[in-house]
């Protein structure tokens, strides 16, 4: 891995700890903060996950304004205006990591779990998505929430010249990982 996104990811796995820990020390989640990162941002990651309420990226790894550029969508399923935004901050804000992170009870894991293989009636992209990779096998949605992260990098990079390029450029990395809601903590798969 590369020296910059090794370092995020130290820096977003040290967070974490210090989350599942009960010893967040972010202070800057203030107006002041905010009013000093009014021209412009550098975030140290970029982090694909789900609109769930329960995933709070700047919360679970212990970061305030500016530290991470969170790009979120129900299922984090990789349609346009994702990988958009992914290209944006690899592009232009110039972030040497993307995490694409899953987790626990994902609502549109459970429906493409209980639905599989009837057609949707409604959710259909959220839930055609991950058909992709759902067969009988599939025994749990979480197990499915998990394995789908690495669709979604793959995704990423087969959609988009710019991050491959820049991947292939070694500007940056991508990982995945899944939130564990009984523990806090996040694992890197």
């Amino acid at each position: 891995m590369i020296e910059k996104a090794q370092k995020a990811l130290d820096i977003l796995i040290e967070g974490n700890r210090r989350f599942v820990n009960g010893e967040t020390t972010v202070s800057n989640r203030c107006v002041d903060t905010l009013k000093s990162h009014k021209n412009g941002q550098s975030p140290i990651a970029c982090i694909v996950t789900c609109s769930d309420s329960r995933v709070i990226p700047e919360m679970i790894f212990d970061k305030g304004f500016g530290d991470l550029f969170v790009v979120r969508c129900a299922g984090a399923v990789i349609g346009e205006n994702i990988l958009e935004s992914v290209e944006y901050a690899v592009d232009h804000l110039n972030v040497p990591l993307v995490m694409v992170l899953s987790h626990d009870d994902c609502g549109v894991m459970k429906a493409a779990k209980s639905m599989y293989p009837k057609e949707p009636d409604h959710l259909q992209l959220l839930i055609r998505s991950v058909y992709e990779i759902i067969d009988s096998e599939t025994e749990c949605y979480n197990e499915l929430a998990r394995n789908y992260t690495l669709t979604k990098k793959r995704k990423l990079l087969k959609r988009s010249e710019i991050l491959r390029k820049a991947h292939h450029d070694k500007k940056f990395e991508i990982v995945r990982g899944y939130l564990s809601f009984e523990t806090g903590k996040v694992s890197i798969l």
